[in-house]
């Protein structure tokens, strides 16, 4: 008889803590190895967790909605099939009890205190535990930084007292108005949704975790950005013409050669030579970043995630597609890596998959750009023969748009980015395919 525990992995470096979102399997229930067991949601990313060995889920310690620190217990797989079972179990209850979070903020099981450090030094040395407190996750940092809170005053509930992202934020939100001349004004950086009372036969769902962290960070970029859109037209029939002849050797490959692929090939090309559009502001500096990585938005059944494409100048066009496609099917499939939803310099979104004509998109912090693709699709166009004369044709359209932010990049700068993009796509070269 074999008892095999199954732990809380850690997805990534900074990520000391995950939250069990759902069981796929129930108590009692056969597994096989590297079928998925439970979900994980972290402060990166959502995903799968598959079994590490074959046999029959026998213990389940950690309840769905439950975060605990990685490496705990979660549960135990017996690969002995006549294993008795063992009900759920909570997590286990901490030595003292911590003073109750607001009614309005979810309440977080506390972790077993961890073994005891040393006490501060009289000459201001950092602790073991000092530190293990000021190494909360990057993105606890970036909150507190964007909210000028000092992390190291807070009451962490996470592993070793660590700040988690529910503590920062429960913070933020009890943090008084800002005054001016003795009025009251809103807090810019502060984060609040309004309640709204439902009615009679509303059905209430709170939001996901992926769902709440895209909800705070496009609120913030609007207040931290001064956001303003381009729009340009883009005639596509080149890019179409090379589709139709070499798609099927693109297929033949494993390859989907989309129109997606083409556009970030064309971003990619330009980023260089427009480094204020592939650049991100920290204070009162600009970033001109070195590598050329672009964000691909991803629309998932429960909300939106960027996988990053990494060092794109760098990659042929059959790479570009091949990562494209690959990326978006492993976001479906919760199979990304946290490092791989990390690193983005410039962000594509293609809601012209659904019919969209064109949008103005939020920029992706702290990127300073981010491009929205229209639907692309046969229209009328004005063109003119090589005699000079005008007449109506059929071409393949799509309106492009760039959301910039204009604290660093000027109209200009973006126009001319857009221009070289779209001069990109509507003389597409031969020798790139």
């Amino acid at each position: 008889m074999a008892r095999v525990d199954v732990l809380m992995p850690q997805m990534g470096e900074s990520i000391a803590e995950g939250t069990v979102s759902k069981w796929l399997k129930k108590l009692g229930d056969p597994v096989k190895r590297d079928e998925p067991l439970f979900e994980i949601s972290t402060d990166k990313v959502d995903a799968e967790i598959p079994s590490p060995t074959a046999g029959v889920l026998a213990e389940i310690k950690v309840q769905e909605g439950q975060t605990v620190p990685v490496q705990t217990l979660v549960a135990v797989i017996e690969t002995d099939k006549s294993a008795t079972l063992q009900p759920v179990a909570a997590a286990p209850a901490p030595a003292k009890a911590a003073p109750p979070p607001p009614a309005s903020s979810p309440v977080i099981p506390r972790p077993a205190p961890s073994p005891p450090v040393a006490a501060p030094k009289g000459d201001g040395t950092e602790t073991a535990e000092d530190r293990l407190r000021r190494r909360s996750t990057p993105l606890v940092r970036k909150i507190a930084a964007e909210h000028a809170v000092d992390i190291s005053t807070i009451p962490g509930t996470g592993f070793a007292g660590r700040v988690t992202k529910q503590d920062i934020l429960r913070v933020i939100e009890r943090a008084p108005e800002p005054t001016v001349s003795g009025s009251r004004v809103p807090g810019p950086a502060v984060i609040q949704h309004p309640s709204v009372e439902p009615w009679p036969g509303d059905r209430v769902e709170p939001f996901s975790k992926i769902r709440k962290i895209t909800a705070d960070h496009m609120i913030m970029s609007r207040r931290t950005s001064a956001h303003v859109t381009s729009f340009f037209e883009v005639d596509y029939s080149r890019v179409a013409e090379l589709r139709r002849k070499h798609k099927a050797a693109y297929a033949e490959r494993g390859v989907n050669l989309t129109y997606l692929a083409f556009i970030a090939k064309a971003c990619a090309e330009n980023l260089r030579r427009h480094p204020v559009v592939n650049a991100a502001v920290s204070g009162d500096n600009i970033i001109y970043r070195g590598d050329v990585n672009i964000g691909i938005a991803v629309a998932l059944e429960w909300g939106l995630i960027v996988p990053v494409v990494k060092h794109v100048d760098e990659l042929s066009l059959v790479g570009i597609a091949r990562a494209i496609n690959d990326l978006g099917e492993r976001a479906r499939t919760k199979k990304l890596l946290p490092d791989e939803i990390q690193r983005g310099t410039f962000t594509i979104t293609n809601p012209g998959v659904f019919g969209s004509y064109a949008g103005a998109p939020i920029i992706n912090q702290p990127q300073v750009a981010i491009l929205g693709v229209g639907t692309i699709e046969k229209r009328p166009k004005v063109v003119t023969l090589p005699d000079g004369t005008d007449t109506l044709a059929i071409r393949t359209l799509g309106m492009v748009s760039m959301s910039y932010d204009h604290r660093v990049v000027d109209g200009a700068d973006a126009d001319r980015f857009l221009a070289d993009v779209k001069r990109v796509l509507e003389d597409f070269p031969e020798g790139a395919i």
